[in-house]
């Protein structure tokens, strides 16, 4: 009786445990945007990674907000197969300029649709590229929200935006962080100036260094004949002259 009754308890632990385990597994598969830094200013390449979350529902579309509060001028996608790519844009209030010149309209949104080919299936991910620039030089990150369709008509929306010091949202939207751009611009080389002249200096200086090198081998060297000479009379007794 004991032992049965001691099974039964132990079954329990067990099966009380496997559901805190359960229920302390935080949720991790997260549409996200990778590499998740740039540098303010630059251009990149970043990948919006989709994971399907679903036991039985595939993922047949995809949609990103692109802010126009810090607007980016270019913005390009990857073909990705099984897949199509609507980009919708927005004219700006205020124009943004680049090396290019002035732009008016920036890219506000990226759709991507799946074929019947392209849908992202339970347990799968998908990629979906896309480069972008000039990054903006006046903010920290920028956050792409975005809303991820079933086939079953579920829409999650990753739209939730972190905040420093609290936990993570359950939602929360891909987010790009920037940082300053770090370094200066390569010196010359040492002994060469933007017109010749430091490195002309330079290389006559070198120059003369060797030609003075040169002599002063020469002179060591007649020194050393001259004292062989003197030696070689001494020995067979002849007067130097």
């Amino acid at each position: 009786m004991r032992s049965l009754t001691a099974r039964r308890s132990t079954a329990a632990a067990v099966l009380a445990a496997g559901a805190v385990l359960v229920t302390a597994v935080p949720a991790f598969a997260h549409v996200t945007v990778n590499p998740n830094t740039a540098t303010q200013g630059g251009y990149t390449a970043v990948a919006f990674r989709v994971p399907d979350e679903s036991d039985k529902a595939s993922t047949v579309k995809l949609e990103v907000t692109v802010p126009t509060d810090h607007p980016v001028a270019s913005v390009s996608t990857q073909p990705v197969p099984g897949w199509t790519a609507t980009v919708d844009k927005t004219h700006l209030a205020t124009p943004v300029t680049t090396d290019d010149g002035q732009v008016t309209d920036a890219v506000s949104k990226i759709t991507w649709t799946a074929d019947a080919t392209g849908k992202i299936g339970p347990g799968q991910f998908q990629e979906f590229k896309i480069s972008l620039g000039p990054l903006p030089k006046d903010a920290d990150q920028i956050v792409f929200k975005a809303l991820q369709t079933y086939d079953d008509g579920t829409v999650v929306r990753w739209i939730d935006e972190a905040k420093a010091g609290q936990a993570e949202p359950q939602h929360p939207a891909p987010t790009l962080r920037l940082t300053a751009a770090t370094g200066t611009a390569p010196s010359p080389a040492a002994g060469a100036s933007q017109d010749g002249k430091s490195a002309t200096a330079a290389a006559t200086s070198d120059d003369s260094t060797a030609r003075a090198l040169g002599i002063a081998g020469i002179v060591v060297g007649v020194l050393g004949a001259a004292l062989g000479v003197v030696g070689l009379r001494r020995k067979s007794g002849t007067p130097a002259s």
